[in-house]
């Protein structure tokens, strides 16, 4: 080993709780900044449009989440054969994974927009555009697909940069689009009158700035990863492989997808707009109060994945016990906040009587199992950290899929719109018992060392 290891060799030297700080520092602010950006846009779009944008947004959110979780699952995928490629020494294979996700994303994601555009009218009543809400949600989804497949590549190339080991830079990437995304919305929104386009324009333009710098980023000498023409042909032994790992993350942003298709309709028909306004707001501060929960998850997966194809079975172990500790310590301080100050929270996004009257109990229901939720999801990105897709898989759709979309289709029927919201804690709860056994059983029976 040379006298200044790389930056992925750190991974296996440096103390677990070192590098679990240093990786989970800069993710956390990096979906902090990005949290806050979605965040300060519902403000914007709710303070100077109006509550329905609120509402129109939510409706767009599945469809341009799941063609840009495309871009994220070729990532997430790829960066776990790239953390145990480097690993082990196989340089050649990190190189020829990161070409082949380049141009799979490419790919796929022209491919999925193409047709997202030309079914516009059908999609957008189906993810609960109806009413007064249609036409709005139709102006933003149409421009903000236009930036899809660059905001693909981004995700996709920000999850290489953490394979790495370059966690710092992989932040700056996040911010660069929130901070843009914010400035164009005062100026688009606020000075220029353009209301839903320009929400929207705000927003793809945003992705550019991201991509332009993680373009840069490869392209200088902080990357180790340099690649050629060669690189980007497809090698079906590496595409199998990224595909069965990152169709962990697609299934899951599908299954969001279907959860806001669900909730949207289901919502509407209890409440109407303002039933979809509420979720609107919990589901934002969703994203933005696990912030640092996510960052550890994040920040766990390159060291995870590393250490088990060195084979560094007791550094795994203690990666596991550390993330799990570090993000439920940190989910137990935002069940306080979130309980504590609900009122405060859902009067910085509306003033609409309605919204504000029925959002704060909603939201305590939402988060009530907050605590526990750092197992689960860790339990679930170490099975992909270390390159098995199946249990992967089904422990990443235990929450929504298996026990959050039946209950939400269920309870409503007997306890109606208090049926939605409780559906959370009771999928969280059930959930995190499922991945715990399954956590358990794998770390007895694989990370022992020789």
């Amino acid at each position: 080993m040379s006298a200044t290891p790389n930056k992925s060799e750190k991974l296996g030297i440096e103390p677990i709780g070192t590098l679990l700080i240093k990786q989970a520092v800069p993710s956390a602010i990096g979906i902090l900044v990005m949290s806050l950006n979605i965040l300060v846009d519902t403000i914007f779009v709710g303070n100077w449009i109006g509550s329905i944008a609120i509402a129109a947004i939510n409706v767009v959110l599945p469809v341009s989440f799941f063609i840009a979780a495309l871009g994220m699952s070729i990532g997430i995928g790829g960066a776990s054969i790239i953390s145990r490629a480097l690993g082990s020494g196989d340089r050649p294979k990190a190189l020829k994974t990161f070409g082949n996700q380049i141009t799979i994303t490419l790919a796929l994601t022209i491919g999925m927009v193409i047709l997202g555009l030309v079914f516009i009218d059908d999609l957008i009543p189906a993810f609960g555009g109806k009413g007064d809400i249609f036409e709005p949600a139709k102006v933003y989804y149409r421009i903000v697909l236009y930036g899809v497949p660059i905001l693909a590549l981004s995700m996709m190339g920000n999850n290489v940069i953490r394979a790495e080991g370059n966690p710092k830079f992989a932040m700056v990437a996040m911010i660069f689009p929130s901070v843009g995304n914010l400035l164009l919305d005062y100026l688009l929104i606020n000075v220029l009158d353009m209301g839903m386009a320009g929400a929207a324009w705000a927003t793809t333009v945003s992705y550019g700035f991201c991509f332009l710098y993680i373009l840069w980023y490869f392209l200088s000498k902080n990357s180790e990863l340099k690649i050629n023409f060669g690189h980007f042909g497809i090698n079906f032994g590496i595409l199998k492989e990224i595909s069965a790992l990152g169709f962990v993350t697609l299934a899951r942003q599908a299954v969001v997808s279907i959860t806001y298709l669900l909730m949207n309709n289901i919502l509407f028909d209890l409440g109407g707009e303002a039933s979809v306004t509420v979720y609107a707001i919990i589901g934002r501060m969703l994203m933005f109060a696990l912030f640092p929960v996510l960052g550890v998850t994040q920040g766990f997966l390159p060291i995870a994945g590393y250490n088990y194809g060195a084979k560094k079975y007791t550094r795994v172990r203690e990666t596991i016990n550390k993330a799990i500790y570090y993000s439920c310590g940190l989910a137990v301080l935002i069940f306080a906040l979130i309980m504590i100050f609900p009122q405060e929270i859902v009067s910085v996004f509306t003033t609409d009587v309605a919204v504000l009257q029925d959002t704060p109990w909603a939201m305590r229901w939402v988060f009530a199992a907050i605590p526990i939720i750092g197992i689960q999801l860790i339990g679930s990105a170490y099975f992909q950290a270390i390159g098995k897709a199946r249990p992967a898989l089904l422990l990443t759709l235990t929450r929504q899929g298996f026990f959050f979309i039946p209950l939400v289709l269920i309870l409503p029927n007997y306890f109606g719109e208090l049926g939605v919201w409780i559906s959370f804690p009771i999928a969280d709860v059930l959930s995190t018992i499922v991945t715990g056994y399954f956590l358990n059983r794998e770390i007895r029976k694989t990370l022992v060392e020789n």
